[in-house]
């Protein structure tokens, strides 16, 4: 897994995979839910954000050496 971890550093940190980052970050991790989203639209967002985070923790790995 180590190779494709690199390849997720290595695309990511262009400029064009910054900004797309950036804007999964906007519409998946910094997005609010109001206090009427229902259980199927939380569990949706839950899931969309580990995906990023999963993605994030990919680069970070492989950037690490």
């Amino acid at each position: 897994m180590q190779e494709l971890e690199k390849q997720y550093a290595r695309l990511f940190q262009t400029r064009d995979g910054r900004a797309v980052l950036a804007h999964m970050r906007k519409i998946t991790i910094e997005r609010v839910l109001g206090a009427n989203a229902t259980d199927n639209e939380l569990r949706w967002a839950e899931a969309t954000r580990a995906f990023v985070r999963q993605i994030e923790s990919m680069i970070a790995r492989g950037t690490q050496g």
